[in-house]
């Protein structure tokens, strides 16, 4: 768990991870110093991973987004995920439970790239595509309280 000074400290690197120390200590009401100092023991603790940047795909041309439920054939499990591991289309991926082994997120610049990605994989797995028209709920955080 972590404390409500703690939660205004994600929350605001959630909405911009390039604040700085002085704007988080104005959002807290700390000094810059105690601010750093709580980062990293956030970062110690495993609760901040990493700060980064959140680039647009459309921006770099990648137009169509699919969600892929991916079933393997059968002996084939860890062949495609060494496939979808290597194939950088396929941004998000997670192993789960149930008939698909995989789900994962493709970004692809046309349907003639998606054809081809897609084509790749049928030889070593069933696979079953959404295209994404929106996406209403962006990545976020659970509740913290």
């Amino acid at each position: 768990m972590i404390d409500p000074i703690d939660q205004l400290l994600v929350n605001a690197l959630m909405e911009d991870s390039r604040r700085s120390l002085k704007a988080l200590a104005q959002i807290t009401g700390l000094s810059a110093p105690s601010v750093g100092e709580r980062l990293r023991r956030l970062e110690e603790r495993g609760v901040l991973r990493g700060f980064t940047v959140d680039v647009d795909p459309r921006s770099l041309g990648y137009q169509l987004q699919a969600i892929v439920r991916i079933r393997p054939l059968p002996g084939r499990l860890q062949e495609v995920e060494r496939h979808v591991v290597s194939t950088p289309e396929f941004t998000e991926c997670d192993k789960v439970t149930g008939e698909d082994c995989f789900i994962a997120r493709l970004q692809v610049r046309s349907m003639e790239q998606l054809d081809t990605v897609l084509d790749r994989l049928s030889l070593i797995a069933e696979s079953n595509t959404a295209i994404i028209k929106k996406s209403p709920v962006k990545r976020r955080l659970p509740p913290m309280g």
